[in-house]
């Protein structure tokens, strides 16, 4: 804002606003101001007046301003004038002056088109200037706290661009949007973004997605809303399919694809897609580059950009190493030819049977850098060489912090050193796999073999693996492990003690430990390890051997431990890990005594997460509980009363999570729980009327004592409840039902055992609860017909009715896929009257069902099964007592086509043939995704013995389960009483 002798002159700009609301009598109604001291203009002041009259250098704005330039040096009679009047908004006109006289401007994108509007009408090229400076850098910017622009206004500023047939306005509106569509897709304004703006959107090389699905999702819910308007518009229907177009079909998870199969404006794409998906997983990984011969690679290459910060194939089976390596390689034409010759030779070395080549050269395959990526997540890529996979995170994504890896057999140990190794950055992993459904506490074993098991490795000496397991290359480990935090490997039973033994020693950071299900590690094992992970804050330990050696190493003062099993317990550490715990998971860990509990609980003041369900809990040590910042608390099937759970309720404000399921002494009146402090006075009532006065609650399950008044109780705790179990025990009748929607209106998740119920019932929660998710009505009682499901359930997912509709028809259940459009879980139980036809009627009406529970469900599977396999991305499949015509090769067959299928359940009864050939132990080609297969043995004289159970003939057994298990190393078969 310098000042010089050429701007001594001054004019007079006389400035109003047309669309100025303030009264004639407002008393400040005029002020005068000059550009002298413009730099210290208050503005708030400023614009409380009605009119300005500012005194500003006449050269300035003949030099600034082409408008002012031409009434004030031309022919016009203002030019002689020293005052000229101006119509404009008024602080739009004070920010384009402060402009001209070198005054900053704060941009945003509420202002910006006033703003540019008033650049083009005044004719300010340095206003015109900085908004297109402003506006570049917001949209090019990489810094996530640097959204200035809100997409209500992003549209504004497009239209305003078309309007002014600006092209830079369109372009920088287009590169944002694509920069961050992540974003915009869950804005509320997405729909209303215009088509010209989407598609420009899709088609920018920035255009940056988690994964192809995501993309996919927002453009289905785009098209769905702007459907009406899109018809009644000029353009034509294939200018409209040009958005479809853009989706690169072959990338997409098989669950997504196959549920869209349904869907009448995309079921034609759905298919593409999926016929796409299975063709890439018929080739082998050399063979699909050749298969593809000269055509385009671009539908094959996952969208990376300098932008994305996560990389999310989960769910696709189909993804190679080629398809992985060509995303990460320049996307140049005059590179194509060249590039197909390195992928394959890059590609060929890695699948050498000798597994000597795993190595990338750089030299050969000029991978690019994602610095951003942070985050990648292969779960269910079964045909995704892990090798190769890591090879490529190594040099393409030096930042990766994230690594989930769930549902894949092959993911060993060994592979997770390899990773850790390759890529140092590495702070959480995910390689969870389904839980082995052999939980010791759970069942009777009455034989069990494993096949081929694999030679533990030396927990002191360097490993030295392959992708087949063999002795081929050692990793040295040693510090680069030290950055992992959060490590997850649930379900995981072949992690034994020499493997924790190992990497427990440079774990040192880990805050977050997931072992659930790990049932080959022993307490002893777990307990050196909590030794070692000082840090740790949050525990999952269900269903493992998590017992009194773990209990005192969480318990004993982190800077005095003892290698010392027989230390005692009874000496409170305020430094001791427990004291520091925020989770605790130990469901069903039946090796901690009531002793160990008590002292635990005692130490576990900072508690948010505690699951103790299915252990020796009593009410002596959940009184001796010292926290009071719980959030979530799972306690059921315990002894447990209600006296020792109100204690922990009434000091603990923010619970919002209670699972009492199956506690049977919660609500007696008299508490004879060994160890109980509490007298027969207490009320059951004072649980639930603490619950209402202290918390809210947002999941509840209880069962035993649960009653209408009980629900009165709680009211003022459920007005925001999500999600809520009734078990067993529980009554709640029909009022109380009907009551339901009204106290609860939010709920997703509804779970009913053993409850009287009705149409009527039915029919007003399905009507009143809209967000309804989850609806499960298991062994309940009353007088229920197809009217309670001839209404629309668009939010729900997940269907369970047991015991429920035994006169449910195929033609009920055409009704059924009608109202519940979106389900991807269905589970019958004692449907006898629907025949083998109900099968197409599922697969069709539900493609994308990820889990299917047939059971007792009349003649379903008497001639066979065949459209169940149209359920292409299946991943647990029930069939038991549907009729006996269940094909002798239907676990191979179903293990082939249904790649995604981890669980298989069937019965002996249902077998055509009386048997069943199961996969090759030794061959993972054969199984895909095959977790494990149960297949019960009824004691009825219409079950064949079959040859699996021939050595246990002669046991006496009320029925049996053989029970195949697959791991990382071996198959282990296990016969057990239990019907599992």
């Amino acid at each position: 804002m310098a000042s010089s002798s050429d701007d001594d002159e001054f004019v007079i700009l006389v400035c109003t606003d047309p669309n100025n609301q303030i009264g004639a009598d407002i008393s400040n109604e005029e002020i005068v101001i000059s550009t002298t001291d413009i730099s210290h203009w208050d503005f708030p002041s400023i614009l409380s007046f009605q009119t300005f009259k500012i005194q500003a250098h006449r050269n300035r704005l003949i030099e600034e301003s082409s408008y002012f330039r031409g009434l004030l040096s031309g022919s016009f009679s203002e030019s002689c004038s020293d005052c000229i009047s101006i119509e404009w908004q008024l602080e739009t006109f004070l920010n384009v002056l402060r402009c001209m006289f070198r005054c900053p401007l704060d941009i945003t994108s509420r202002n910006f088109i006033p703003l540019f509007e008033a650049a083009l009408y005044f004719g300010v090229e340095m206003l015109l200037l900085q908004l297109k400076s402003w506006f570049s850098e917001v949209s090019l910017s990489k810094d996530p706290g640097l959204l200035k622009i809100q997409l209500d206004d992003l549209i504004r500023i497009w239209n305003f661009g078309l309007e002014h047939a600006n092209g830079f306005v369109q372009e920088l509106c287009a590169s944002y949007l694509a920069r961050n569509f992540m974003w915009t897709m869950s804005s509320n304004f997405f729909e209303d973004v215009p088509y010209d703006l989407l598609l420009l959107c899709i088609k920018h090389p920035h255009l940056t997605v988690d994964s192809e699905k995501h993309l996919s999702d927002a453009l289905f819910i785009w098209l769905d809303s702007n459907t009406k308007q899109l018809e009644g518009s000029s353009k034509t229907e294939n200018e409209f399919s040009d958005i479809l177009k853009q989706i690169r079909i072959s990338l997409l998870p098989l669950w997504f694809a196959s549920g869209k199969r349904s869907s009448g404006c995309f079921s034609e794409l759905a298919n593409e897609s999926v016929n796409s998906i299975f063709r890439l997983m018929k080739v082998t990984t050399t063979g699909s580059i050749n298969a593809l011969g000269d055509s385009d690679l671009s539908h094959l290459r996952i969208r990376l950009t300098e932008y994305s910060k996560r990389m999310d194939l989960s769910g696709c089976p189909q993804i190679t190493p080629m398809i992985l390596l060509l995303s990460l390689l320049p996307n140049t034409h005059s590179f194509a030819l060249a590039l197909r010759k390195s992928i394959k030779e890059a590609v060929s070395n890695l699948e050498q049977a000798d597994g000597s080549k795993y190595q990338i050269s750089q030299g050969l395959l000029p991978t690019l850098s994602f610095e951003a990526v942070q985050e990648v997540d292969i779960s269910g890529c079964l045909k995704l060489h892990l090798e190769v996979a890591i090879e490529c995170f190594s040099k393409s994504f030096p930042c990766l912090r994230k690594v989930k890896a769930a549902y894949l057999l092959n993911f060993r140990t060994t592979t997770l050193y390899k990773l850790v190794q390759k890529c140092p950055l590495v702070s959480e992993v995910d390689i969870t796999i389904d839980m082995n459904p052999l939980i010791s506490s759970q069942v009777s074993v009455i034989s069990s073999t494993s096949s081929s098991p694999v030679i533990p490795l030396a927990p002191n000496r360097p490993y030295i693996v392959d992708h087949s397991f063999s002795m081929t290359y050692p990793y040295h480990l040693g510090p680069s492990l030290a950055n992992i935090t959060k490590l997850t490997m649930e379900g995981r039973s072949d992690v034994c003690d020499s493997d924790v033994q190992y990497f427990s020693k440079f774990c040192v950071s880990l805050c977050y430990l997931n072992l659930k299900g790990c049932i080959s590690l022993t307490d002893v094992c777990i307990a050196n390890l909590i030794r070692r992970c000082t840090k740790l804050h949050s525990i999952l330990v269900c269903h493992t051997s998590f017992g009194m050696n773990s209990i005192l190493a969480l318990c004993t003062a982190s800077r005095s431990f003892s290698n010392s099993l027989t230390a005692k317990f009874g000496k409170m550490h305020l430094d001791s890990l427990a004291s520091n715990l925020q989770l605790l998971h130990m469901g069903g860990c039946k090796s901690a005594d009531e002793a160990s509990l008590l002292e635990l609980l005692s130490q576990t003041q900072m508690l948010k997460s505690l699951c103790l369900r299915d252990t020796n809990l009593v009410d002596n040590a959940l009184c001796n509980f010292s926290g009071s910042l719980l959030e979530m608390l799972d306690v059921s099937n315990t002894m447990i009363s209600g006296a020792a759970l109100n204690l922990v309720v009434r000091a603990n404000p923010g619970l919002k999570c209670l699972n009492a399921r199956g506690c049977k002494n919660l609500f007696w009146t008299e508490n004879k729980t060994k160890g109980a402090k509490f007298s027969s006075s207490y009320s059951c009532g004072e649980l639930l009327t603490d619950l209402g006065k202290t918390c809210r609650l947002e999941e509840i399950a209880l069962g035993w004592g649960f009653s209408y008044f009980s629900l009165q109780d709680l009211k003022p705790a459920i007005l925001s409840l999500r999600a809520m179990t009734v078990g067993l025990g529980g009554t709640l009748p029909e009022d109380a039902l009907i009551l339901l929607p009204t106290i609860c209106p939010l709920l997703e998740s509804l779970v009913l055992y053993f409850q009287v119920i009705s149409d009527c019932t039915i029919i007003n929660m399905i009507t009143s609860l809209r967000q309804l998710r989850t609806l499960s009505l298991c062994y309940c009682l009353g007088d229920i017909s197809i009217s309670s499901f001839n209404l629309s359930m668009p939010s729900l997912r997940k269907l369970r009715l047991e015991r429920v509709t035994p006169w449910m028809t195929n033609n009920d259940l055409v009704l059924l896929t009608q109202n519940c459009t979106k389900l991807v879980e269905l589970a019958l139980l004692g449907c006898k009257l629907l025949n083998s036809d109900a099968q197409c009627i599922i697969s069709r009406g539900w493609p994308g069902l990820i889990s299917i529970h047939l059971e007792d469900c009349g003649e379903l599977t008497k001639k066979g099964i065949s459209s169940l396999f149209n359920c292409t991305a299946l991943e647990d499949l029930l069939l038991r007592h549907n009729g006996p015509g269940v094909q002798r090769n239907f676990i191979l067959d179903a293990a082939l086509k249904l790649p995604m299928l981890r669980q298989v359940s069937l019965d002996l009864c249902d077998a055509s043939e009386g048997d069943f050939d199961l996969p090759d132990d030794e061959d993972e080609s054969d199984r895909y995704s095959l977790r494990s297969v149960k297949i019960a043995r009824c004691k009825s004289g219409r079950c064949n013995a079959g040859s699996h159970f021939a050595e246990v003939l002669a046991k006496p057994a009320h029925r049996e389960t053989l029970v195949l298990v697959w791991n990382s190393r071996n198959l282990v078969r296990t016969v057990v009483k239990e019907r599992l």
